[in-house]
């Protein structure tokens, strides 16, 4: 009985000394912490605020900068092409799919999911046919320097909103009235 009463010295020796796999499992874990902690800082840098657009960083105004200047149309250009190349790589990617799932299920439930299927695919890509056409006619007003401006009030849209959506065409007093309209005819 006297054996496993331990003295005071035996005991802090017995804490200090623990079994080699526990003690290697502390060293990976501690050395692994300092590592995950710095790269969450320098992600956490790199993307606060810039979120990017279409791969595009977010414009940056100059204090006295003027509204729709050369520099801001191009950059909502540079924005509208790479959202349109993106939906165009989407239609060609849907066409390539469409011709190499065109099989022939035996199983009606088979066939049923796989026309669905289609039928969400052709829903989609009408959806972003439509969203082309407003990218050619935002492209248009760049080019007629009209973009950035309210169809209805004539006032500025506002570079935020803009950058949050590319092909607004009202600004938010307008658009804010028009789902008001909307909502009390239906």
């Amino acid at each position: 009985m006297a054996s496993k009463k331990q003295t005071g010295k035996q005991r802090t020796a017995a804490k200090k000394t623990k079994p080699p796999t526990i003690q290697r499992k502390a060293v990976a874990a501690a050395a692994t912490k300092p590592a995950k902690k710095r790269a969450r800082k320098t992600t956490v840098k790199k993307t606060a605020g810039e979120a990017l657009i279409f791969g595009i960083r977010p414009y940056r105004p100059d204090k006295k900068e003027e509204y729709m200047n050369p520099r801001q149309r191009e950059h909502f250009r540079s924005i509208l092409e790479a959202w349109r190349g993106q939906l165009y790589d989407e239609v060609s990617r849907t066409v390539h799919n469409m011709q190499d799932e065109n099989i022939n299920h035996p199983d009606p439930s088979d066939r049923a999911s796989q026309e669905t299927d289609i039928a969400l695919e052709l829903r989609n890509r009408d959806r972003e046919r439509k969203l082309l056409r407003k990218i050619s006619q935002s492209m248009a007003l760049i080019d007629s320097d009209d973009y950035g401006f309210c169809e209805k009030c004539g006032e500025e849209i506002g570079l935020r909103r803009l950058e949050a959506r590319p092909t607004a065409t009202l600004c938010v007093d307008c658009k804010t009235l028009d789902e008001i309209r909307e909502r009390q005819m239906a």
